[in-house]
């Protein structure tokens, strides 16, 4: 039986030093930005700054990268969390809208503790967290107040 460190060796990338691959922006003598592709930071010094447009390319959380991408497509929910607005409080679901509020708030903490900080991703998760606790307090809202209207029907029939 062959030793459990080999098993996985099948798994791992064709590099030597695969660590040494995956910094090989992060060496001392880069000068470049930290959003600029390594290929513009072996070009002269002289040289004219990239545009926006191909920094943003070649960033590290850029248009090619799932952490725009992902930010994109969950402003999705937010939009359908403001459009639930205009419902009926007692037609909305408590439980999604407690989960929504804490994936929404969590999120956004965790987007401004990883490498790279996604602020795009922040910026939609706060979003999604405050659509979230606005729709919670109506629901809570409209619960304490179905609770107190059989009491006051009381009241009103015995008068």
């Amino acid at each position: 039986m062959a030793p459990t460190h080999n098993l996985f060796r099948a798994a791992r990338p064709a590099f030597r030093n695969s660590s040494q691959f995956f910094r090989s922006n992060l060496r001392p003598n880069n000068t470049s930005k930290r959003w600029q592709s390594s290929s513009s930071s072996s070009s002269t010094a002289g040289a004219a700054p990239e545009s926006f447009a191909k920094r943003m390319w070649n960033s590290p959380i850029g248009v090619k990268t799932v952490h725009f991408w992902a930010p994109v497509m969950k402003w999705a929910l937010v939009l359908a969390g403001v459009s639930d607005f205009a419902r009926p409080a007692e037609k909305l679901s408590l439980t999604q809208n407690v989960a929504l509020t804490l994936t929404g708030l969590i999120w956004t903490r965790w987007c401004l503790i990883i490498k790279p900080k996604n602020y795009l991703l922040a910026a939609v998760n706060f979003f999604l967290g405050l659509v979230g606790v606005v729709q919670v307090s109506r629901i809570v809202m409209w619960q304490q107040s179905q609770k107190t209207l059989p009491a006051k029907l009381e009241e009103a029939v015995k008068q």
